[in-house]
């Protein structure tokens, strides 16, 4: 009878989980993506066909199907599988499971699949429990990652296992699977949704791989979509882009003239004016507003709106909040009147702010890129293997400490975006750059 009760709790737990499980493919021809390992003609696919497979570690970002897979090669080679997150497990599960996996072989020559997410939470004595057990055999260990394993997996046990690295799902994958998800039974098909492919398109692209953020994001717009006369969900950009925001911070209404006079404050330095910036400084003070905040503040505009125009504002307003913590009030104040009006008085560029608005665009546009190989760090013999900064150029072998070669993605080639002013030290540096980029275009 429990055992009767136990899957009907498993159907209706299925029938209530979030869209990205209820899809999971159950054949391993069903998955999507990771061709470079698992295509029919690539030695791990093959080892799976002949049912064999040894411990591996499953190395990848959030929702490239590291879970997903582990199931699948625990159904194809007829393991059991076991899985539990290394967030609230210990070395007592791991000896349970070890006992029974030892019971398992015994009686029943089936092997065990230990499946442990995010296997990098685990300490090292944690680790360290599994290493006799997956040399003699007595489970399969799979673990999965998003961190690098050189870091994270103590070495006895990392020499033992094989590390597995998944990519980022493509837009194609994950069109694919969003398309799936659709028209599958247990997906969204009862929801009769209507998704045109520019729209589908814009939400595999702004998901950067992850297949379980499109589909979360999928299964949102859709349930908070009403449907039409005809009981279609008609999915349009703006339901895309609400599933896909992020939450705001909700500020307190009430602190109204505060936050005003704080942009007065603000403004009055940006435009140069040390006598309008001392009074809305004063009017603060007087107000007893908290001195930490007004040089938290002046720390940010000191890069937001000067920046390389005057390196030395930031040295000032830091320092200024370093005396604000060193004497505090009434004293401080005059610590803060002179950053003030130093601050007010310096030549102004917002180049830097708007270089990392224009960059914040870019990394938004294109989660899918990542950071070119000769630009990683090969610190391990692992991330050597896999070509981590072969070909990398080291600027100080060179002339002048300067050698031409690609540090954006390929996709970002020379795409600029500081553009200094020509004003104060900045015309300084906008000169060393332009010099840089003449030998850049000299070279190439």
């Amino acid at each position: 009878m429990s055992d009767l009760f136990d899957e009907q709790y498993a159907q209706n737990l299925k029938a209530q989980a979030p869209l990205a499980d209820r899809i999971r493919p159950t054949k391993l021809s069903e998955f999507v993506g990771q061709k470079h390992f698992l295509a029919k003609d690539k030695p791990f696919r093959q080892l799976l066909q002949k049912g064999q497979i040894n411990s591996l570690i499953l190395w990848g970002p959030p929702g490239s199907g590291k879970t997903t897979l582990a199931r699948l090669i625990a159904r194809f080679t007829k393991s059991h599988f076991f899985e539990f997150s290394a967030v609230n497990a210990g070395v007592k599960d791991v000896k349970k499971i070890v006992a029974e996996a030892q019971e398992r072989l015994k009686f029943r020559q089936q092997r065990t699949i230990l499946f442990v997410d995010e296997i990098h939470r685990f300490n090292k004595a944690q680790q360290d429990a599994f290493l006799p057990w997956v040399e003699n055999g007595t489970i399969i260990l799979i673990g999965a990652t998003t961190e690098n394993p050189s870091f994270e997996v103590i070495s006895p046990l990392l020499s033992r296992l094989q590390v597995i690295v998944l990519k980022p799902l493509s837009e194609i994958d994950l069109k694919i699977i969003l398309k799936r998800a659709i028209k599958s039974q247990v997906g969204l098909k009862n929801y009769s949704v209507i998704i045109n492919n520019s729209i589908l398109n814009f939400l595999a692209k702004q998901t950067g791989g992850d297949a379980r953020s499109a589909l979360n994001a999928l299964e949102i717009a859709t349930i908070a979509k009403k449907p039409d006369s005809r009981g279609m969900r008609n999915l349009d950009l703006n339901d895309i882009t609400q599933a896909l925001q992020k939450r705001m911070l909700n500020y307190d209404k009430k602190g109204d003239f505060h936050y005003d006079t704080i942009s007065a404050l603000i403004k009055s330095i940006r435009g140069s004016d040390p006598d309008a910036a001392l009074f809305w400084l004063a009017k603060m003070i007087e107000a007893g507003d908290d001195p930490k905040f007004i040089a938290r503040r002046l720390i940010i505009l000191a890069s937001e709106d000067i920046g390389n125009a005057d390196p030395i504002a930031l040295i000032v307003a830091t320092s200024a909040a370093e005396a604000v913590n060193f004497v505090g009030l009434p004293e401080a104040q005059l610590n803060l009147a002179q950053a003030v009006t130093y601050l007010a008085q310096a030549p102004k560029s917002n180049a830097s702010y708007l270089g990392l608005l224009a960059a914040i665009g870019d990394v938004k546009n294109h989660p899918e890129i990542s950071v070119p190989l000769h630009l990683r760090n090969a610190a391990t013999e692992l991330m050597k293997s896999l070509e981590y900064g072969k070909n990398y150029k080291y600027a100080h072998n060179f002339p002048e400490h300067y050698v031409s070669q690609d540090y954006l993605p390929r996709e970002l080639k020379n795409k600029v975006y500081y553009q200094p002013a020509d004003i104060g030290y900045e015309a300084k540096i906008k000169a060393r750059l332009d010099d840089f980029k003449n030998k850049k275009s000299f070279l190439n």
